[in-house]
């Protein structure tokens, strides 16, 4: 089975005049973007192993030098080219643990088996993350397709089964 493409950061601009590269991470913290080798970059069309020679925290965003970038025209080619690697770099979780896009397409139904729909995405807010969790077009018959947005916390999230693609929570439906 190949592995799947995970995106971890997006290149924002050049940075200097040899050829390095601002760029936003996606991972937490910011700086472990830098723990993964090698990038894997999109270019035309086609994820394109890509060695990172240096890199190092600038500011809110990560300065870094790539092999075969020399000079900043091939660097200001790159701006908002994605960052990617192989799914098996990233670290194993414990059973309790998951990934957000993990989560994301997860079938969500409450106590009294209400189907809520799908998990779409998830949100950060800073005191809990938050399930986005949007009705399937079946369910909305022909109306708006309900969202809502439901903690991930202990107290809401019961129950994450992995192999069903389920999750359970404690959430009235008239919410």
């Amino acid at each position: 089975m190949a592995e799947e493409i995970v995106v971890i950061g997006k290149i924002t601009s050049a940075f200097g005049v040899k050829g390095g590269v601002k760029v936003f991470s996606y991972t937490k913290p910011r700086l472990n973007i830098l723990n993964y080798s090698p990038w894997l970059l999109k270019l035309n069309g086609q994820w394109q192993p890509v060695e990172r020679l240096y890199g190092r925290q600038q500011g809110k965003s990560i300065a870094a030098e790539l092999k075969g970038y020399s000079n900043r025209d091939q660097a200001e080619a790159l701006a908002g080219v994605d960052i990617a690697i192989t799914s098996d770099q990233l670290p194993q979780l414990s059973n309790d643990e998951f990934y957000w896009r993990d989560l994301v397409g997860m079938r969500v139904v409450n106590q009294e088996a209400i189907d809520f729909g799908l998990v779409s995405h998830l949100i950060e807010t800073g005191s809990n993350d938050v399930l986005v969790v949007l009705e399937t077009a079946e369910q909305a018959s022909g109306k708006k397709r309900k969202e809502r947005m439901i903690p991930f916390t202990q107290d809401a999230v019961i129950n994450i089964d992995r192999e069903a693609q389920l999750i359970t929570v404690e959430w009235d439906a008239d919410f």
